[in-house]
């Protein structure tokens, strides 16, 4: 997961130790520490969203990754603020080429933490101009909920779990 002042870290590993609760082994990592996918059969990508972009390290991740990625099950995720009337205040226009590229399942959006004592002036204009609202949205029973049906998805029909990785 790409988080640029940790909440989307913090959603990451809420999601796997929803998918560890269900029996998937699961790494968490940061997209610039994996050097491989390889041994991985579920990859699954997030990233916090800002000014309507993915960050960096997320994009780069998949344009490094997208060929390993599309034999393996693909999903991805951002985080990021909510409006005053309950809208994401981000468009995430990375996300559908990136899941064009990768061949991902799907894709969620969950609301995300603006805490405005780790933002940058810059980052406060920003949030004052989209009418972001401060304080922390994330609803950790939907991350758990979606932790399951990502492991009800990719149980084989043996009923073994598959491994997992997060970036």
């Amino acid at each position: 997961m790409a988080s640029k002042h940790g909440s989307t870290a913090e959603l990451a590993t809420a999601l796997a130790a929803g998918l560890r609760h269900h029996g998937a082994d699961v790494d968490v990592r940061a997209p610039g520490a994996v050097s491989s996918v390889a041994g991985y059969d579920v990859v699954i990508v997030g990233s916090a969203v800002y000014r309507n972009r993915w960050l960096r390290e997320a994009r780069d991740f998949l344009d490094e990754y997208s060929g390993p990625l599309r034999s393996r099950e693909v999903f991805l995720f951002s985080s990021g603020p909510i409006a005053e009337q309950g809208r994401p205040v981000n468009n995430h226009y990375d996300v559908a080429p990136a899941m064009a590229r990768t061949g991902a399942h799907e894709h969620r959006t969950f609301a995300g933490k603006i805490d405005p004592a780790v933002l940058s002036a810059g980052e406060r204009v920003v949030v004052r101009m989209t009418g972001a609202r401060l304080g922390d949205f994330r609803d950790w029973d939907e991350i758990g909920s979606w932790a399951s049906e990502i492991v009800a998805r990719v149980t084989d029909r043996a009923g073994r779990r598959v491994p997992t990785e997060q970036t």
